[in-house]
């Protein structure tokens, strides 16, 4: 969670793409660094021109870039993805049909959206509900997830008094799973936005909710059983078989007692992008079944 957003000079990733192209929606799109090494976003059509400096990129191997355009911001129409090494039409605006420059830019995002984003995706950047990028810095501080760690922090330096955050590990799953959603969707948020279809495969916590397995007071299915938020994790299929064994008995399975997630997880592809995610849906997956909602 260290490194949800990059910004500019650092733009790593894209230090290492110096030059992406793409067309898409009969426009031609550009991320270049120019001579003095900024970052910008271009899109062209037959009758003009439009560029502007990348100043935010959100994601860590896949990347939307935050656009400013006349005190406004923009969702770029078009990301980063590992998966091809290049630009593609960014996931969930594969129906958006624009009609200029402007709108093929990218997509106006609300003040509600935007602040959100930078919520997650960063630190300081939103203070009581209004953006505050001055203070901006990349990635997420223990205070996200830890609600008191910084005034805990100062008072074990000389500042006042202050008590022990709570700890995690006390949580109910369903508890850590509205915590972890306030980032990567709630169930509720999934079904109040009508979310449905492929692409809320990436919605970890509604997924996971749907499960049959899915108890809310039982510790063994919560986020912190299979992740540790402090590390990234780990895509060693079987190093979460002792998780699936926890309340599985190893004869349960008809097929095998290894590498669990492979069948019961499916990798889902994500609609209109080249990004793949583990079903958080835990299930017997027969072939050909359809992606159940």
């Amino acid at each position: 969670m260290g490194i949800g957003i990059e910004m500019a000079p650092d733009l790593k990733l894209l230090r290492e793409h110096p030059k992406l192209t793409v067309q898409a929606n009969g426009y031609f799109y550009e991320v270049a660094r120019n001579s003095d090494g900024a970052f910008t976003y271009t899109v062209k059509d037959r009758d003009g021109s439009l560029t502007l400096p990348i100043r935010y990129a959100f994601g860590v191997r896949n990347q939307t870039f935050v656009l400013e355009y006349q005190g406004r911001f923009y969702e770029s129409l078009v990301s980063y993805y590992d998966a091809v090494a290049g630009l593609a039409v960014t996931m969930g605006d594969e129906r958006v049909t624009p009609h200029n420059l402007v709108e093929a830019m990218g997509r106006q995002t609300s003040d509600q959206e935007i602040t959100a984003c930078f919520d997650c995706h960063g630190t300081g950047g939103v203070t009581n509900g209004q953006l505050t990028l001055d203070k901006l810095k990349p990635g997420l501080t223990c205070e996200r997830c830890h609600a008191g760690a910084s005034a805990h922090m100062q008072s074990l330096t000389g500042g006042p008094p202050a008590p022990v955050p709570q700890k995690l590990a006390a949580m109910r799953a369903e508890d850590m799973s509205d915590l972890c959603g306030e980032c990567h969707r709630t169930w509720e948020s999934v079904v109040s936005q009508r979310l449905f279809g492929e692409k809320n495969v990436r919605f970890q916590p509604y997924r996971l909710a749907n499960s049959k397995c899915f108890l809310g007071d039982d510790p063994r299915i919560r986020c912190s059983a299979c992740h540790d938020p402090h590390h990234d994790p780990s895509h060693e299929q079987a190093g979460y078989d002792k998780v699936c064994l926890s309340c599985h008995a190893p004869k349960t399975c008809p097929v095998d007692d290894k590498n669990c997630v492979t069948c019961h997880m499916p990798k889902v592809r994500a609609p209109g992008s080249g990004s793949v995610f583990n079903d958080h849906y835990i299930r017997v997956v027969h072939a050909g079944d359809p992606y159940p909602y």
